[in-house]
């Protein structure tokens, strides 16, 4: 087994998050229901790679992710910071040694559970038994308490606990002590240069030893950071300090932005603000890690992407259930490769795990450590000519600022499928997929130099959490309906119980205007004589020789992708 550790950082990061665990939560109960759809019973997933078995000292055995989560104080709503697996209240001991007078202890009013809390904590098993017959929640009376619940989501989220399924170790969720800010006053990578102070940056080193010396062999981690504030800075001196401990252990990062976070506020120096730590927070992350993916249109109801959806961009618990979606996929592969490679071709083929992935995607003839995140939610179905071409034509990015429409002869790329559905209705073969998939490559006009393929037979299972937002296009099980259902314009959980999943990480040119968008903000802000923003970050802790150096990198990622650089290439 090859583990991978977690790290969220920040609001939108553990919203997504959140999601992302419910659907990993989901699949461990489909396994283990007699009740459910038989494609869930043989995932050939191993599930070990994200999770961790552990006991509490009354010998009950918990399975719990591998995670380190950290936010503002009080952002977890009416969990716990000591999770949810043991009883131990957690200690209100303060940390900080350099203050030697009185301390007073101010403590928040803990928040009252929701509806959809309550029956999680107050009904461990939610079957039940009538005369001798084991009900699950397909019967009347838990459809009509599940109906309450997915009603209660909807009509509110404020915490990304709210709509939680999993049970979280004591060491996995961090509040950052002292930092009970609105989102909108830690908005820039200044701000949050000083949030590990006191003590906090050690702390959550401990708790990612702690996760980090159970594993026998990791392979990568995993972070998820909401970089349009402060976060990001936290998130850097997270990783730099990963850096010079794992050296050799890749790091693949999500970098995500909420549609609410590009608002614009139409003054010069919020502008000014705003570039400067777009370009100051993508220099930094990507100097820390091996893969950076940017994740987050401004208006992700409007894309092509939310075809088949009705999403409020500005309701975080809509649009980060569609990128938890993605990066679910996108994680898939790096749980088959436990399996042996005569295993089931049927339901799986394509393992790769995080240093494969990367290398892929950075390490071939151009170097390119930011990639661009496509996907179709719902995929289509492959049946009928040209099947497979549909469903590239389907792939829709979810990186924000990249050109469309450009031919790369360069380019590389890696491509989950998942639960798609072929012929009679049912989920197709992993085979089936190759040869599809492989046709439509070879009808392409316009093709990448390499793409990796990976299958998997489970489609996305859709938890109970999951927000109301699909259209009534889509079924029961993801398929596209000719006549839309009458009723809502919307749909949830109730009504839509998987999802057929495609999603695609590519090293293209066409990410070359978010480079030079940040090139741009750096030089024109910040480095040129006369920089109207070279006193604020310097008041960020950054002198111009640093930014110099920004600088530098950025030109340096810009010319890797030129075209006309493989024009030049290729004539030596």
């Amino acid at each position: 087994m090859k583990e991978i550790v977690t790290v969220q950082v920040g609001g939108f990061a553990n919203f997504v998050g959140s999601h992302f665990w419910n659907f990993q939560d989901e699949l461990l109960g489909l396994a283990e229901d007699p009740y459910a759809d038989s494609v869930f019973k043989k995932q050939h997933l191993d599930m070990d790679v994200l999770y961790r078995t552990g006991e509490t000292q009354q010998g009950i055995l918990t399975y719990a992710p591998r995670l380190v989560s950290l936010g503002f104080q009080g952002s977890l709503g009416s969990i716990s910071s000591h999770g949810t697996l043991y009883n131990d209240e957690p200690t209100t001991t303060s940390n900080v040694t350099t203050w030697t007078a009185g301390v007073s202890t101010h403590t928040a009013e803990r928040h009252e559970k929701n509806l959809f809390l309550r029956s999680l904590y107050e009904e461990p098993d939610k079957s039940k038994t009538i005369d001798d017959r084991t009900v699950d929640r397909s019967g009347p009376q838990r459809e009509y308490q599940d109906k309450d619940i997915v009603e209660s989501l909807d009509k509110g989220v404020k915490f990304w606990t709210d709509f939680s399924k999993v049970d979280y170790h004591p060491q996995s969720l961090y509040e950052l002590s002292g930092l009970w800010m609105d989102a909108w006053e830690f908005d820039n990578y200044g701000i949050g240069r000083d949030a590990l102070a006191h003590g906090r940056e050690e702390e959550i080193s401990e708790r990612l030893r702690f996760f980090l010396e159970e594993c026998d062999r990791i392979q990568g981690f995993q972070f998820i950071v909401d970089d349009s504030g402060g976060f990001s800075a936290v998130a850097a001196e997270l990783l730099e300090n990963i850096a010079d401990e794992y050296s050799n252990t890749p790091v693949l990062l999500y970098a995500l932005r909420a549609p609410e976070s590009y608002v614009n506020l139409g003054k010069q120096r919020q502008t000014i603000l705003r570039s400067l730590h777009d370009a100051v927070s993508f220099s930094r992350l990507s100097s820390c890690c091996s893969l950076l993916v940017p994740v987050g249109l401004p208006s992700l109801s409007t894309s092509r992407a939310s075809s088949f959806f009705c999403i409020e961009d500005e309701n975080p618990y809509h649009c980060s259930a569609i990128y938890a979606a993605a990066l679910h996929s996108i994680s898939l592969p790096f749980r088959m490769g436990s399996l042996a490679p005569t295993t089931d071709l049927h339901h799986v083929s394509g393992a790769v795990d995080v240093n494969d992935v990367v290398q892929l995607l950075s390490g071939q003839s151009r170097r390119n450590k930011v990639a661009i995140l496509d996907m179709a939610m719902p995929a289509p179905s492959l049946t009928g000519k040209e099947a497979g071409e549909k469903l590239l034509n389907c792939l829709h990015p979810v990186t924000p600022e990249i050109a469309e429409d450009v031919e790369d002869l360069q380019a590389v790329e890696t491509m989950t499928i998942h639960g798609v559905i072929g012929p009679g209705g049912h989920q197709a073969s992993a085979s089936e997929v190759k040869d599809t998939m492989h046709v439509a490559y070879e009808h392409a006009t316009t093709r990448p130099k390499f793409c990796h393929l990976s299958v998997a037979h489970t489609p996305l299972p859709v938890p109970l959490p999951f927000p109301s937002i699909f259209k009534n296009v889509v079924g029961r099980h993801g398929e596209l309906l000719e006549n839309p259902t009458a009723g809502p314009p919307s749909k949830g959980s109730l009504d839509v119980h998987s999802i057929p999943m495609a999603v695609r990480l590519r090293s293209s040119n066409a990410i070359l205007p978010y480079l030079e968008n940040r090139l741009g903000y750096l030089q024109r802000y910040g480095v040129d004589r006369g920089a109207p923003g070279a006193e604020l970050v310097r008041s960020w802790g950054f002198e111009k020789d640093e930014l110099e150096d920004f600088g530098e990198a950025l030109s340096k990622m810009v010319f890797e992708l030129k075209p006309h650089r493989e024009v030049s290439s290729d004539s030596d």
